[in-house]
């Protein structure tokens, strides 16, 4: 069986030294163009595959970014992993997921284990609050780090969605529908997206002169199982909402769940909005109208973002990435029993 080239090999096709070689291969500055392609071509020639565990270990790198998720099952964040893992492959660098399940614990610990050795960057959506030891550790990182979803830290880069404005622009369609009783589904609001969209809900509100019904609007979670658990209880009150507004990616199933529970009809007996583009927006009947956002934007966005830190260093100020949204009604949103659109008197 015929040995595979070596560098050796590659040198003296391209007719350098192999200290010229090995500057090509770990993509040092300084090589000249000619030269460059001429090692690139008796590479591609000979079929040379340079040791990577080697490769990493002269310069430092391990040629991975790690990602934390909450739950790496919700169908939402195909797109946005997918894309991020295209954009870093492009780059030589592979991505490493990991599943976080929201827990403090879990995330101070794979983080402590990402910044000892294992990956040269990180994406992160954390659930834990930026405070006290959490913070301290997210500042101390050896590797750069870039916010997925969150705008805090302050100091971090960060790719976002604008929440707020989805969300406003959602609400203000049911409001002009004639929506007076609309319940808002979220998150905490000490996380970006439920912060956002209880700002965004409530403007909508008042640019139109109105009350929000304080006891609508529950921002505690956006797991699927406890939407189902507030819808049922939303739906259980003497005076029901007569929309739902499911303020998570995550939660529309259980929105929907508790609906059907009830025996209620969308959007004869209540109406819905969901968040994040979904097969279940689309293949429910009728269609859900959605919040939407381009993952894949997200994901090559912060690929982009950390593979230009990890590569020329931390910039001064952080950088900040709005991707925007859009809001589709679709069919399940009409106007509430008894309410014909028009002038609308409150």
């Amino acid at each position: 069986m015929a040995k595979p080239p070596t560098i050796r090999d590659v040198a003296m096709l391209a007719q350098v030294s192999i200290g010229t070689v090995s500057r090509v291969i770990n993509d040092v500055a300084d090589v000249k163009p000619h030269i460059r392609k001429a090692v690139e071509d008796a590479i591609k020639t000979l079929g040379y595959v340079p040791n990577a565990a080697a490769k990493s270990m002269r310069m430092g790198r391990t040629r991975t970014v790690g990602c934390i998720l909450r739950e790496i099952n919700i169908a939402q964040l195909g797109g946005f992993v997918s894309t991020a893992q295209n954009v870093l492959n492009e780059s030589g660098y592979a991505l490493l997921i990991s599943n976080s399940d929201g827990r403090a614990q879990r995330e101070i610990e794979l983080l402590r284990s990402f910044s000892s050795g294992q990956v040269d960057g990180v994406l992160m959506g954390p659930y834990t609050p930026i405070k006290g030891e959490f913070e301290e550790i997210l500042r101390n990182l050896p590797i750069p780090l870039v916010m997925i979803d969150r705008d805090q830290p302050e100091w971090c880069d960060a790719v976002y969605a604008d929440h707020e404005g989805g969300t406003f622009a959602a609400t203000g369609h049911l409001l002009d529908l004639g929506h007076r009783r609309i319940a808002l589904l979220t998150g905490p609001t000490r996380l970006h997206p439920g912060a956002a969209r209880v700002r965004g809900f409530e403007r909508a509100h008042r640019v139109r002169g109105l009350q929000t019904v304080p006891e609508l609007v529950i921002s505690e979670s956006f797991l699927r199982d406890h939407a189902y658990r507030a819808t049922s209880f939303l739906l259980g009150m003497s005076k029901p909402p007569t929309s739902i507004i499911a303020g998570g990616i995550d939660m529309l199933s259980g929105v929907l769940r508790a609906i059907r529970t009830r025996g209620l009809t969308i959007p004869q007996d209540i109406s819905v909005v969901a968040s994040g583009q979904s097969d279940l927006c689309d293949l429910h009947q009728p269609p859900i109208g959605v919040v939407g956002w381009d993952q894949n934007e997200v994901g090559a966005t912060a690929a982009r973002l950390l593979l230009d830190t990890m590569t020329y260093g931390k910039r001064e100020e952080p950088r900040r990435v709005i991707i925007p949204t859009t809001f589709n009604p679709q069919a399940s949103c009409m106007p509430p029993k008894g309410v014909t659109l028009g002038p609308l008197v409150d």
